[in-house]
């Protein structure tokens, strides 16, 4: 049981469908495992997930948290409420941002990052929400909960679910990124 790295040469590249149209490499972590495929994002990720539309992957290989084999699965259609963590190359991270480090558990994973915000922002003050779906981290590390020797992934980026997140620790108050979360202070300990 754990997690492994299940980019594979070969399996899900980027190009052009049978269809023509453009694919990207994308990892999706599930409740169920981590599945590496071709997605067509004429968008780019973040719009892509905007509708209310399943994200259609090709060439899914999925890497089971249970453990066993890879398997190969065909076309998947996989809802946005089961998507917990997004990965795709090439997505532009914030210029003008303040990065505050957050460590996160959503379903079976632990994902520690920094998340952006715009500079002077406080969490008091702020008028401006953050909408959508899907929160972007950086240096992104995420881990299954619970399971120290389950290895882990890192990625220079990546998107996470913010409905989907359980608990929160970081030194700021992120209640608006995060809506039904428990929150505890960088030391672990919840906010009084």
């Amino acid at each position: 049981m754990g997690l492994l790295p299940i980019r594979h040469a070969g399996d899900t590249p980027s190009g052009t469908n049978a269809r023509g149209r453009v694919m990207q490499q994308i990892e999706a972590f599930t409740a169920e495992g981590v599945v590496s495929a071709a997605a067509a994002l004429p968008a780019g990720l973040r719009d892509s997930l905007d509708g209310a539309q399943p994200l259609q992957l090709e060439r899914a290989v999925w890497n089971l948290i249970a453990g066993g084999a890879t398997e190969r699965r065909g076309p998947v259609n996989l809802e946005q409420d089961d998507l917990i963590v997004l990965y795709v190359e090439g997505e532009d991270l914030p210029v003008h941002a303040q990065w505050h480090a957050v460590e996160l558990e959503a379903g079976p994973y632990r994902i520690t990052g920094d998340l952006p915000t715009l500079p002077g922002y406080d969490p008091g003050r702020a008028l401006s929400r953050p909408g959508g779906l899907f929160i972007q981290l950086r240096d992104v590390r995420i881990e299954l909960v619970g399971v120290p020797d389950g290895g882990h992934i890192e990625r220079a980026h990546a998107l996470v679910n913010r409905y989907a997140v359980e608990r929160v620790a970081s030194d700021m108050d992120f209640g608006f990124y995060f809506p039904g979360a428990r929150f505890l202070t960088g030391t672990g300990q919840p906010h009084g």
